[in-house]
């Protein structure tokens, strides 16, 4: 079945639907099916547990805040590869939200949030656990509009430290610097990259010369996108699109059921 056009909608439990079922999407899942997006007996959908399962259904009933939905289809889909996780600075204001909304469409599959040095947005205090959630809501939306099967980690915030553990692990980690360093594509190596690849994106100030040597020295390399400069909200969805460019993932067809 196509799947272009069908909203989607997570359903907690989805693994344990199966073909032919009935189920009830409620909460505020349900209310937004049934009050926001007005939808009719008889209308298809999508539901996820973002995690790897994808259910197409059909509208059964509607009641004041959910739907019943019959099953028409169920599958289990593999976890995509290369993951790519994004180190993301803290920006200021939205921009954060906005960086985490164009990091999910184009597929990157985990965000950390990054207190760098230069960074001007300052998460302390309740505004930890405030600014988290909005990255969240914000990449569950993202993943929905996108229809994606596997939707991305949000992690907690990271210190420098952490990134270079995260640097340490990665197949390939890749620091972003308007500074220097050699081309994105000239870094992809012949035989196609690593199942994990990391990429660290630095504030508006961009990274200071000694967080970037502190990450060359974790085993990093230094990469430039190109001659023009983008803001830390779009680098790293530029420089995440440029690499799976270079693999299956963007060479898929579109998801069926």
């Amino acid at each position: 079945m196509d799947l272009h056009g069908l909203p989607v909608f997570l359903l907690e439990g989805a693994a344990s639907v199966a073909e032919g079922d009935s189920v009830v999407l409620d909460g505020p899942e349900g209310h937004h099916a049934a009050v926001v997006r007005r939808l009719a007996v008889g209308e298809g959908l999508v539901l996820t547990d973002g995690a790897g399962t994808r259910l197409v259904g059909t509208v059964a009933a509607v009641a004041k805040r959910s739907l019943t939905v019959e099953v028409s289809a169920a599958r289990s889909v593999p976890r995509p590869t290369p993951s790519v996780t994004v180190v993301q600075a803290v920006p200021k204001g939205e921009r954060g939200e906005l960086a985490v909304e164009l990091l999910t469409e184009v597929g990157a599959d985990v965000v950390v949030p990054f207190a760098a040095e230069r960074s001007i947005g300052r998460w302390r205090g309740e505004r930890v656990a405030r600014s988290l959630e909005k990255w969240r809501s914000t990449a569950r939306e993202a993943a929905k509009q996108s229809r994606r099967a596997w939707w991305p980690a949000v992690t907690e915030p990271a210190g420098l430290d952490e990134v270079c553990d995260r640097v340490r692990s990665a197949g390939l980690a890749l620091v972003l610097h308007e500074g220097g360093g050699a081309p994105l594509a000239s870094v992809v190596p012949q035989a196609g990259l690593p199942e994990d690849l990391l990429l660290v994106v630095g504030p508006e100030g961009g990274l200071s010369d000694a967080e970037v040597e502190v990450l060359r020295s974790a085993g990093a390399a230094v990469v430039r996108l190109g001659e023009e400069v983008l803001r830390t909200s779009t680098a790293g969805a530029a420089a995440t699109a440029a690499l799976l460019a270079h693999t299956p993932r963007w060479g898929a067809p579109p998801p069926e059921l």
